[in-house]
């Protein structure tokens, strides 16, 4: 006895529900053009009629036409997609990074790749190696990403903007901030405080930033005559478990310092909260600074004076240098670029209570008002944010000089 062949059921829902991709033939067939014109069409190349163009776009446009990305990269040779490497995504500050990077690529068309290398080089090297023919262009922010590695592993024809990093010579372009004369600036505007003990909790010894961060601490150290000391310069490394490592050990310290500056945010918050626990009054026993002014800093307790960083304008910026050699094809001029940093006061340095802390009063030192007027209120908050309170701060142009 044979066997019966059961009936096909109907298909199911899942299958039936599917959209039907839509092929360059279909829309060509409504269209009564030729592949090739709705290929020139919808790639913007070629000259085609307008009348004509219009009816390849209403067709498209009908059908929710999608062009394969992969086959479309091959007839014009982009990606439209712009490649990031960053040491972490970790935190507002690459939060506000990613943020202008993204803005500015999507108001251009294209679309982010965002991977983080944590600082390992083998991983780097991965990274940059699985861009080929994905990206029209990279931007690198990695401390541990030099010129060698770069051309070792990308094609020389492939544009790159070094974000932060140290990106001089003919090779890639490249955007930094001003860490150098941020950081001078603070430690003056501590100094016009009455503040000689001045502790900074340094960030990572191969990072860029932190280098220069450091190089502008311990300048304005030596040029304003305030006390040096290697005990002052506490480890970190840009997060907030080290700064509230680092404050407990500036409060350990035989002589405690009167202001403690942070190289950046993160790590100022965890100042603040080694502080807090053990019960120090911020500014009343010891001021507490930071820098890049995220966007939280302004809501910390006490709300956080900061080195303010245009986060979002530099990854904006970035973009824009990058689509530029884009267009150009990777042969127009290198650029290296460097934005100005501005002090933000708020009540963590004291300048809102007369500037000198308690524990500095009592230390015997004499009151300097702050030359750039810390009483005296800005115009304009560049770091302001959208419904954040304006009222407890001073800006301080260039970096308070």
């Amino acid at each position: 006895m044979t066997g019966r062949v059961p009936k096909k059921g109907p298909p199911s829902r899942r299958r039936r529900n599917r959209p039907r991709t839509v092929t360059i033939v279909e829309v060509a067939r409504l269209a009564s053009v030729s592949v090739a014109t709705v290929s020139r069409v919808l790639n913007e190349k070629g000259p085609v009629a307008p009348a004509t163009r219009d009816r390849i776009r209403e067709v498209a446009n009908r059908l929710r036409y999608v062009p394969h990305g992969a086959a479309r990269s091959l007839i014009t040779n982009k990606t439209n997609a712009i490649g990031v490497l960053l040491p972490d995504i970790y935190g507002e500050f690459f939060s506000e990074i990613i943020r202008g990077i993204d803005l500015a690529a999507r108001g251009r068309g294209y679309h982010l790749l965002v991977s983080s290398s944590h600082g390992h080089r083998g991983e780097i090297e991965a990274v940059l190696r699985a861009t080929r023919g994905r990206v029209d262009g990279l931007i690198v922010m990695s401390p541990e990403v030099d010129v060698d590695t770069l051309q070792a592993n990308l094609p020389s024809t492939l544009p790159i903007v070094m974000l932060n990093c140290r990106g001089e010579g003919p090779a890639f372009d490249s955007i930094t901030i001003d860490n150098y004369a941020g950081a001078l600036g603070m430690v003056r505007h501590l100094a016009a405080l009455g503040h000689q003990r001045i502790a900074l909790v340094k960030g990572p010894p191969n990072n860029y930033d932190a280098r220069e961060r450091l190089r502008g601490y311990r300048d304005g150290v030596r040029k304003l005559a305030l006390v040096q000391s290697r005990e002052l310069e506490l480890e970190g490394d840009f997060t907030d478990g080290a700064g509230h490592r680092a404050g407990e050990r500036a409060l350990a310290l035989a002589r405690r310092p009167t202001a403690i500056f942070a190289a950046n945010d993160a790590m100022a918050a965890g100042v603040l909260s080694a502080l807090r626990d053990s019960g120090v009054d911020v500014p009343g026993d010891v001021a507490v600074v930071g820098f890049d002014d995220i966007p939280i800093s302004r809501f910390m307790s006490p709300p956080l004076t900061s080195v303010h960083v245009a986060i979002a304008e530099l990854g904006t910026r970035a973009v824009e240098r990058l689509l530029h050699a884009i267009e150009t094809k990777n042969r127009h001029r290198r650029r290296h670029e460097t934005l100005p940093t501005t002090l933000v006061v708020r009540s963590s340095c004291g300048a809102g209570t007369g500037g000198l802390t308690r524990n500095a009063k009592r230390r015997g030192k004499g009151h300097t008002r702050d030359p750039s007027g810390p009483n005296r209120r800005a115009a304009t908050d560049r770091g302001a944010r959208a419904g954040s309170p304006p009222n407890d701060e001073t800006m301080v142009p260039k970096g308070g000089r």
